[in-house]
C-alpha cells in the first residue's frame, strides 16, 4: 500500500512538472464557444494562424481543399487561429472575419477566435506551439500569417511548416497521408 502511495504521489509531481500536450489546451471558438482540443484525440491537426488582409490569404482556398479531401474520414482537421500580429492584416471582429471566410472562400474547417500569436499576450496555446520547454520538442517563431504546425494523433507537436508553403504542399499532404 505504500509503495502504491509513494508511485502515485511520483506521477503527480512528474505529470505537474511535465510537458503539456495539445489536447490539455481549450480554446474559444469563432462563435464564442469553448472547445476542449482533447476532442481532437486520434486526429491529426494543422494548426495555423490567418488573416484577411494578407497577401498569403489566398491560402485559405488551399486549406479547404485539404480540409475537404483529408477531413471527410474524421482522421483530420484543421483549426484556424485569426490573429493581428503582423502588419495589423487581421484588423475585424470575430464576426466579421467569420462572414469573410465563409462567403468568400466557402471555409468549413474549425475556426476559432481571434488571439495573439506572438509577444507578451501570446495565447497559451501558441505559447506552446512555439516554445520547446512547454512542448517538448522544439522552439518555432511565428514568423507571419499562415504558419502552419503540425500535431499528430496522440497531440504531440510534430513540426512547424513555413507561412509561404502551401498547405497543399507534398510535405504536409505526405504527413497526412502517412508517408
Amino acid at each position: 500500500m505504500m509503495l502504491f502511495l509513494f508511485m502515485a504521489l511520483v506521477t503527480n509531481v512528474s505529470a505537474a512538472d511535465g510537458i503539456k500536450n495539445f489536447h490539455d489546451f481549450t480554446v474559444t471558438t469563432i462563435d464564442g464557444e469553448e472547445f476542449p482540443l482533447s476532442r481532437l484525440k486520434g486526429k491529426k491537426v494543422l494548426v495555423v494562424n490567418v488573416a484577411s488582409k494578407c497577401g498569403l490569404t489566398p491560402q485559405y482556398k488551399q486549406l479547404q481543399e485539404l480540409y475537404e479531401k483529408y477531413g471527410k474520414d474524421g482522421r483530420f482537421v484543421i483549426i484556424a487561429f485569426p490573429a493581428n500580429n503582423f502588419g495589423q492584416q487581421e484588423p475585424g471582429s470575430n464576426e466579421e472575419i467569420k462572414e469573410f471566410c465563409t462567403s468568400r472562400y466557402a471555409v468549413t474547417f474549425p475556426m476559432m477566435g481571434k488571439i495573439s500569436v506572438k509577444g507578451e499576450d501570446i495565447a497559451p496555446l501558441y505559447r506552446w506551439l512555439t516554445s520547446a520547454s512547454e512542448n517538448g520538442k522544439q522552439d518555432a517563431t511565428v514568423t507571419w500569417n499562415f504558419q502552419k504546425f503540425l500535431i499528430d494523433e496522440q497531440g504531440n507537436w510534430v513540426d512547424t511548416v513555413e507561412p509561404k508553403t502551401l498547405p497543399t504542399d507534398a510535405q504536409i499532404v505526405s504527413w497526412i497521408e502517412g508517408k
